[in-house]
C-alpha cells in the first residue's frame, strides 16, 4: 500500500501554499485548509505567530474566519492595528471579526465589534476598508448601530455616511434560512448575504443542495443585465464549486466545463475545482480557453487555465494516444501541442 502523508504534513505542506504566486494554489490550499477544520486551527495559530508574506497571512485569516475559532480574534485585532498595512490582509481580517460580531462568545463578540467600530469610524483609513468593517456590523440591533449611524453622520466620504441606509431587507435572516432559499432556487436580491453562507457552511452542505445552488445560480446569472453584478454572482458559484471540489465531488462537473465556454474570462475559483476534480472531458474546452487567451494576449488567464490542463493531464495519467486529448488535438492542435509538451 503507499505511504500516505500524516494529517501534520499534509497540513504543513497546505500552509506553505498559502503564500504561493499561483492563485490556483493559493484557492486550493485554503479551501483544503477550511474542509480539515480543527485539526488545521492549532497549525494556523502557530503560523500566524511567525513572520509571513501577505497573500500567506491573508491566506491564514481566511481559514481562521471559516475554522470559527475565537483565538482568531486577537490575531485579526493585531493585523488592523498597523494602519499602513496591507490592504488584502485587513480586508481579512475584517472578515475574521464579521463572524464573531454576533458569535455567542460574548468577549470574543465584544472584541470583534469594538475592532470593527474603531475601523469604521477611523477616516485616515482606505474607504474600502471602512465599508468592509461597517458592512461586518450589519446584523447588530438597531441599538448598537443607531449611536454608530449618527457618528457617521458627519463623515466627509459620502459613502460611509449612508453606510447603513440602505440595509438589505435578507440581512435579518438567518444562514440556513437564506440557503434552503437558495436551495429551492429562490437567491437573495444581492449575492453577498450567500456568499457569506457558502463560506461558513459550504463545505459541510449536502452535495445535492451545492448542485442545486450552481444551477440557481447559473440561472440568475443569464438572466442579470448588469455585467458587475453577474461577475459578483458567478464569483459566487465559483465558491459553491470549489466546495464541491474540496469534497471530491464531480456532481457539477458539467457546469465547470461549460462555463469554459463563456468569453469572460472566470474567478480563479472555477480553475482551483476544475485542478481538483476535472476530467479527460474537460480538455477540449480548456485548450480552446488556452488558444483565445493566447490570442487575446490575457497572459494571466493563460497561465492558469494551463495549470488546471496539466494538473489534469498528470493525475489522470494521461498521453496524447487518449481519445480526449487527440480530440482537443484536433479541434485546438496548436494550444493541445503546447499544454501537452509542457505537462
Amino acid at each position: 500500500m503507499p505511504i500516505r502523508p500524516s494529517a501534520s504534513v499534509e497540513i504543513r505542506h497546505l500552509i506553505d501554499a498559502l503564500g504561493a504566486a499561483d492563485d490556483v494554489r493559493r484557492e486550493t490550499a485554503i479551501t483544503r485548509l477550511a474542509v480539515i477544520g480543527p485539526r488545521a486551527v492549532e497549525h494556523l495559530l502557530q503560523a500566524c505567530a511567525q513572520p509571513a508574506e501577505i497573500h500567506a497571512r491573508a491566506g491564514m485569516l481566511r481559514v481562521l474566519e471559516a475554522a470559527g475559532d475565537p483565538r482568531a480574534v486577537p490575531i485579526a485585532r493585531g493585523a488592523l492595528q498597523d494602519a499602513a498595512g496591507s490592504l488584502e490582509v485587513q480586508m481579512a481580517a475584517v472578515g475574521v471579526l464579521r463572524a464573531f460580531v454576533t458569535a455567542p462568545a460574548p468577549e470574543a463578540a465584544r472584541d470583534a465589534l469594538d475592532v470593527l467600530i474603531n475601523v469604521g469610524l477611523d477616516r485616515s483609513r482606505p474607504e474600502d476598508l471602512r465599508r468592509a468593517a461597517v458592512d461586518a456590523m450589519r446584523e447588530l440591533p438597531a441599538s448598537v448601530l443607531d449611536p454608530i449611524r449618527a457618528m457617521l453622520g458627519g463623515d466627509p466620504a459620502a459613502a460611509m455616511r449612508s453606510a447603513f441606509a440602505a440595509a438589505r431587507p435578507e440581512s435579518t435572516a438567518s444562514a440556513a434560512a437564506v440557503w434552503r432559499d437558495a436551495v429551492e432556487g429562490r437567491l437573495p436580491a444581492s449575492p453577498d448575504p450567500l456568499k457569506k453562507v457558502v463560506a461558513t457552511i459550504g463545505t459541510a452542505a449536502r452535495l445535492l443542495d451545492l448542485l442545486h445552488v450552481v444551477d440557481a445560480i447559473r440561472l440568475h446569472e443569464m438572466r442579470e443585465p448588469d455585467a458587475m453584478r453577474r461577475a459578483e454572482w458567478r464569483a459566487v458559484r465559483g465558491a459553491v464549486h470549489q466546495a464541491l471540489a474540496a469534497r471530491g465531488s464531480t456532481l457539477a462537473l458539467y457546469d465547470l466545463r461549460d462555463s469554459l465556454l463563456d468569453p469572460d474570462r472566470l474567478p480563479v475559483s472555477f480553475l482551483a475545482a476544475l485542478e481538483e476534480v476535472g476530467d479527460a472531458t474537460c480538455l477540449e474546452p480548456l485548450a480552446g480557453a488556452y488558444d483565445a487567451s493566447s490570442r487575446s494576449g490575457d497572459a494571466w488567464w493563460r497561465e492558469h487555465v494551463a495549470i488546471a490542463f496539466r494538473a489534469i493531464v498528470s493525475r489522470e495519467g494521461l498521453t496524447r494516444r487518449h481519445a480526449a486529448v487527440k480530440r482537443a488535438l484536433a479541434r485546438w492542435p496548436e494550444a493541445t501541442a503546447d499544454l501537452m509538451a509542457n505537462s
